[in-house]
């Protein structure tokens, strides 16, 4: 048998690299006018487009996050530090369920070996994300985005910019929501569940 001449081999992965764009399609971007939040824990960008995917699915549920804190009707000093949110999920006792791969992974992993060889300096996604993720979400009033974290951890300790962020609305009902589910490979497993009602809280305006 002759050896595959160069300008073959070079078709050859060539249409293997167009394969794999066409097959990894759905790894670009989601469209967010309000981009991207901020990440905490082990919490990736593609377990926020998997929460962003089926954000119109969420539903309260008894599963869903219980917040600790802030509590309903929470007051907060001007000049109090920026604190630390905190709650409670019955999704942080659940454990990794493996699914068998299917073809179509298995076609993708073939592929992306090939478009590392091609393009050995594209893009690296990190590994995908498997465990409970909570997706906060700060509402202020007249302001289009929301203050948004989507973290794995049970906790939230503001930083300094988030929280003046906050207290520029002192004075104003402000509301917490969280979104959680149970990801398996950046798969929802479990989920996506939402609290009943947002807590509502609020930063007292600073002292004359």
């Amino acid at each position: 048998m002759k050896p595959l001449s160069r300008s073959l081999l070079w078709t050859t992965s060539a249409a293997a690299l167009l394969a794999l764009t066409s097959a990894c399609g759905d790894d670009e971007p989601t469209d967010s006018k309000c981009g991207e939040p901020l990440y905490g824990g082990d919490a990736t960008d593609e377990a926020w487009r998997a929460l962003v995917d089926a954000s119109n699915l969420a539903k309260a549920d008894a599963q869903a996050t219980e917040l600790s804190s802030p509590q309903s009707n929470a007051r907060y000093a001007f000049d109090a530090a920026a604190p630390m949110w905190t709650w409670d999920s019955s999704l942080a006792q659940a454990l990794p369920r493996p699914v068998p791969a299917s073809p179509l992974d298995t076609a993708r992993t073939m592929l992306a070996t090939v478009g590392q060889w091609l393009l050995p300096t594209a893009h690296a996604h990190l590994p995908p994300f498997t465990g409970d993720i909570y997706w906060v979400q700060v509402t202020v009033p007249g302001r289009e985005c929301p203050v948004e974290m989507l973290t794995s951890n049970l906790s939230w300790q503001l930083d300094a910019a988030t929280w003046d962020t906050l207290k520029a609305n002192a004075g104003k009902d402000l509301s917490v929501q969280v979104m959680s589910a149970y990801l398996l490979q950046n798969r929802i497993q479990e989920g996506p569940y939402l609290l009943a009602q947002p807590v509502t809280f609020r930063i007292e305006p600073e002292a004359p």
